[in-house]
């Protein structure tokens, strides 16, 4: 699996298995032995890569009232990249975009329900907004919470896909991000939820 990562990560999913068979010293019939397709094969490399790094304990982090928002999302962010955007996930990642394989829809939708949405509720919650059993999370409002996400994973983009030379505090990144995402939640948010709240601005 180490080495199909290697592979696929390198050459995209349109790689063949007779290729990566000679990289493995094996022959072609012994790699299907263990996996009956090639679709079978990138599906097990889609659950150990880009499933296998996700941390549950992440949801309870968010979750954790008894500290500052700030603080258990810059927590968060910094746990996360660590263990998702590595060069080979991203390039994995941008791979199974291109080739259509469905695995980012499903990343994706597992992103939305169990973090971002979680997100969107506790900053509704951090300006004494009403609740989703109020008012169900909009689009709009999972679409700001994109905006910190995807400004974090475009940064890795850059470092990995397009090489581009890119400023190294990752700590530093991640903290200004999310100050820009609470700066202006009080006058978005409220907006966006119809409700101004407790720290929600004119």
């Amino acid at each position: 699996m180490r080495e199909a990562t290697r592979f696929f990560s390198e050459t995209g999913f349109a790689g063949n298995t007779r290729e990566l068979s000679r990289r493995l010293g094996i022959t072609q019939p012994l790699l299907y032995r263990y996996f009956s397709s090639k679709q079978a094969l990138l599906e097990r490399v889609y659950r150990e890569v880009l499933l296998g790094r996700w941390d549950p304990t992440w949801e309870t982090l968010l979750e954790d009232r008894s500290r500052p928002l700030r603080a258990r999302l810059i927590e968060f962010y910094r746990r996360y990249t660590a263990l998702t955007f590595r060069p080979e996930w991203i390039r994995l990642y941008m791979y199974a975009g291109l080739a259509g394989t469905g695995f980012n829809r499903r990343y994706i939708d597992l992103l939305e329900k169990l973090l971002l949405r979680r997100i969107c509720i506790e900053l509704r919650a951090e300006l004494g907004l009403p609740d989703e059993r109020r008012k169900p999370v909009s689009p709009a409002e999972m679409e700001l919470v994109w905006d910190l996400h995807g400004g974090i994973f475009y940064y890795y983009v850059r470092k990995y896909i397009y090489r581009s030379r890119v400023h190294e505090d990752v700590g530093g990144l991640i903290e200004h991000a999310v100050d820009s995402l609470l700066l202006g939640a009080p006058r978005v948010v409220g907006r966006l939820v119809g409700d101004r709240g407790k720290g929600a601005k004119k």
